[in-house]
């Protein structure tokens, strides 16, 4: 078997692979690339322009050249099928068990994920694509090491919605004309060309949740690739329904322009609120005390800047007939110690209780154990009714300068908020390096956007001079460097087990130049 003219895989290709990697699937990808990729490189290019405007004192605010479409009478696609009851969403990589769980939690919708829990070693991101097809022809099955069997429920199972990874993220094992391709499109387009006649022959559909973006041409650039995939493989257009994470902060700007662009494939905005946090830090990392944010445990979603994107989101969805789906609860419960676990589960109870009552239509949890919480506080709201896009919540009015109102956010910067902001990140880059995008740290399910709060933060309080609350140490490089010593000697075992993953962590915390994304110089370390 051949490849496409222009088309090389450079990955092994394990048991199985070929029933992905079938040359009919790979010339699809090399149209995609060839149609789309230049576009993509130039939004990129944007994004770092916009950067630099940041830097050199710029704002954000809401754009005046899109104003007729924030001012116009217009809706989204009505919901598609599987997709209009999202009280509870699960979130977890695409490996075997995770997908069997998901989909047999109980959960609505499984957000399939290819990017923030999903490390994109090569074996994951094509077995994820093997598990998802099996998954839906039920013939999914895996044993773990001890002898334990997961098998697919008979029953209802979670509908399935595939995040592909951001545009910023390139996959090089696959390249076409010698350029490596675009990972959203490789996970894009491999799900699309295997799945996509597969679910609407079971009554369901091509769904995504589309990470990461910054403004709604970006948006235009996924609906692009939407309408020539749809034609290609002779899907009626409108079939793919997207979902897109609002968790950049150039995005809260644009969420009705990004509706707009997505209108006919639209499936709503969910409150990404771990990356919109780092995006937060990001974009104003060196402006000084008005965007410095205190521990990462410390910003919650009751401070003034999360508030007032959450009621923005919500309004904006049910004002245009969109579903608004809340962010993800982080806790992993705990079987061991019942008072920890009691006190985690009132707050994840009241983190879901607020959304439900702001009119959110679901919400994410993290671990199947959170489903039946999270389902009770949405059934008490919603009772029979499958959403609440008719609480259209018109007394919200939220200004650009409530949006940006980042230095009212209660608590202290501390030295104990920078411990685990080093711990964490050095404990999940390891995990990250050897495959796991999901890792439970302090019960905490961590990924790579709670990941990049905690490096975010230690860059910015170190190049804005953060002298820590509690220890009245100033934040230096010196003190990161003994930080991360002695955390990892808490950890026990070898230190030398963490050695590439503190070097990495350093890179990306403490650096002159700050990374746009630490998964890219992490990405390079990978096979």
């Amino acid at each position: 078997m051949s490849n496409p003219a222009g088309v090389e895989v450079t990955g092994p290709m394990r048991e199985r692979f070929d029933e992905v990697l079938t040359p009919e699937a790979l010339s699809f990808l090399a149209e995609l690339h060839r149609t789309f990729d230049a576009r993509r490189r130039e939004l990129l290019d944007r994004r770092a322009a916009r950067q630099a405007e940041l830097a050199a004192g710029g704002t954000l605010d809401f754009l005046e050249e899109t104003k007729n479409v924030r001012e116009g009478d217009w809706r989204v696609a009505d919901p598609a099928p599987g997709l209009e009851d999202r009280r509870v969403e699960i979130t977890g990589p695409t490996d075997a068990k995770m997908t069997i769980n998901a989909l047999n939690s109980g959960a609505k919708v499984w957000l399939a994920d290819h990017e923030d829990a999903n490390t994109p070693l090569w074996e994951n991101v094509i077995q994820g694509q093997l598990n998802l097809r099996d998954a839906i022809d039920r013939t999914l099955s895996f044993t773990s090491p001890e002898g334990k069997s997961y098998t697919l429920n008979e029953g209802e199972l979670a509908t399935i919605v595939v995040r592909p990874r951001g545009w910023h993220l390139t996959e090089k094992h696959i390249l076409v004309d010698g350029e490596r391709m675009s990972g959203s499109l490789v996970d894009f387009g491999l799900y699309f060309f295997h799945c996509a006649k597969r679910q609407l022959e079971r009554g369901s559909g091509p769904y995504f949740y589309l990470p990461k973006m910054e403004s709604h041409l970006e948006a235009r650039l996924w609906n692009d690739v939407f309408v020539l995939a749809q034609d290609r493989l002779g899907v009626p257009r409108g079939t793919i329904r997207a979902t897109v994470l609002v968790e950049t902060y150039p995005a809260a700007f644009e969420m009705e322009e990004i509706l707009y662009e997505l209108r006919e494939h639209s499936a709503g905005l969910n409150a990404g609120r771990w990356d919109y946090i780092f995006s937060a830090i990001k974009k104003f990392r060196t402006r000084g005390k008005d965007f410095l944010l205190p521990d990462r445990n410390s910003v919650t979603m009751t401070a003034p800047f999360m508030r007032a994107y959450t009621e923005l989101l919500v309004r904006t969805c049910h004002k245009r007939g969109a579903h608004a789906i809340g962010g993800m609860a982080a806790f992993i419960p705990s079987r061991r110690d019942a008072e920890v676990n009691a006190a985690a589960l009132e707050k994840v109870r009241a983190d879901k209780t607020r959304e439900a009552g702001d009119g959110f239509d679901g919400s994410w949890v993290a671990h199947p154990d959170l489903v039946p919480v999270c389902r009770e506080v949405f059934d008490g709201v919603l009772g029979d009714r499958p959403n609440q896009r008719d609480k259209t919540r018109d007394e919200v009015s939220v200004t650009a300068a409530q949006l940006l109102d980042v230095k009212d956010t209660p608590g202290e910067m501390t030295e104990v908020g920078l411990r685990n902001a080093v711990s964490v990140g050095i404990q999940y880059l390891a995990a990250w390096l050897r495959g796991s995008g999901a890792v439970a740290i302090f019960n905490m399910m961590e990924d790579a956007a709670t990941a990049e709060i905690s490096r975010s933060q230690v860059w910015q309080w170190l190049h804005n001079d953060v002298t820590l609350a509690d220890s009245g140490e100033k934040v230096t490089r010196e003190l990161v460097d003994r930080i991360a010593d002695e955390e990892i000697a808490k950890l026990g075992g070898d230190p030398a087990a963490y050695a590439e993953a503190r070097s990495l962590f350093m890179e990306v915390a403490v650096a002159d130049d700050f990374a746009e994304f630490l998964t890219l110089p992490a990405y390079e370390r990978m096979p």
